[in-house]
């Protein structure tokens, strides 16, 4: 039997959950895990699975993933969305690995997949970012073709009705049958809205983690504008100790809380994912006020070293999928504040 001494001893040493009839074992780690934002995660994380089901590594993943939600004409992320004021598609990502190893690219104009081409600014640069022209003379030098300038036809059918009143303010939308707030979204053709943003984090077999986020940014926009999703702090964060996580919605009330950071940075203080996206929604209600808050949508997801993950959002009609089984990909309904 164990003096007093002794076990205090074990005490003072973290083993503070020591008992008489042995030690607790610790809770099972669910991984791989991977989580993204709207009804397209669902796709997205497919393609993530297809490399985390086989022990790929977390990076690898939330690049695969979100390429497909590039790819397609069928929603407001990639060369198919919704252009800037001035007719122009213009693409942001930003991706982040476990070793605080980032990239981004902003301003981006006929690339296919930015997220790739901000894997290279991450590995092949000195640098964090590159925008605009700068970005797109870097891809190319790294093998990206140069995609036609033409509008998607959703898109163009977008932008010559929005070109009518020229109007840039949020409007109300419908997914999956729910209120929901952006900025002049497409429609797709089973008749659901979609959105200019998915953020994805995963964490692998060997417990790693990586996200990504890409975007057209907001349809309509002002030339040059950016939001959240390219900037790590804010779209996207990941710290390998606590957790990852990402954003979607309006860009600029992101920004003001460096949401992302600040989610992670909640988890460290011992709050569980959802815990920490509920706190960031709440954050950014006080610096806005609730009658502005309600004229806008913020999502926030999150993974942790342990597998748990959650979501919140401003408002009700924010989704996420989630998969960490071959036969375990569902969506979930973000839990939200404000009705």
């Amino acid at each position: 039997m164990l003096d007093r001494r002794r076990f205090l001893g074990l005490s003072s040493l973290g083993l503070g959950s020591f008992s008489f009839s042995g030690f607790r074992s610790a809770p099972d780690i669910r991984k791989p895990i991977v989580i993204s934002t709207w009804n397209e995660g669902i796709h997205a994380n497919k393609a993530a699975w297809n490399v985390l089901g086989k022990g790929g590594r977390a990076l690898d993943a939330v690049e695969q993933g979100v390429m497909v939600t590039e790819a397609s004409q069928n929603c407001c992320v990639g060369l198919g969305a919704n252009p800037d004021r001035d007719g122009y598609v213009t693409l942001d990502a930003c991706i982040m690995d476990e070793y605080a190893n980032c990239g981004s690219v902003a301003f981006l104009e006929r690339i296919k997949h930015p997220i790739s081409v901000a894997r290279r600014v991450m590995e092949k640069t000195p640098h964090v970012m590159l925008v605009g022209s700068g970005a797109q003379q870097f891809a190319v030098e790294e093998g990206f073709p140069l995609e036609p300038g033409k509008l998607s036809d959703d898109a163009e059918r977008s932008y010559r009705n929005w070109l009518k009143k020229s109007e840039y303010k949020p409007v109300v939308n419908i997914e999956n049958g729910q209120k929901q707030t952006a900025y002049a979204p497409a429609k797709l053709e089973n008749g659901n809205w979609n959105h200019d943003t998915i953020g994805m984090v995963a964490m692998d077999a060997a417990g790693n983690l990586s996200g990504s986020c890409t975007t057209s940014g907001m349809g309509f926009k002002m030339r040059g504008r950016l939001g959240d999703s390219p900037i790590i702090g804010a779209g996207l964060f990941v710290d390998n100790e606590i957790g990852a996580a990402t954003a979607t919605g309006q860009g600029e009330d992101v920004i003001r809380i460096c949401g992302s950071h600040l989610v992670v940075e909640l988890m460290r203080q011992g709050l569980n994912p959802e815990q920490a996206c509920k706190k960031a929604v709440e954050r950014i209600i006080k610096v806005k006020g609730i009658a502005k808050s309600k004229e806008i949508q913020v999502g926030f997801i999150a993974i942790n070293k342990q597998g748990e993950y959650g979501g919140y959002c401003i408002q009700k009609g924010f989704n996420f999928a989630v998969c960490y089984a071959d036969d375990q990909n569902f969506m979930v309904d973000g839990k939200y504040i404000l009705s």
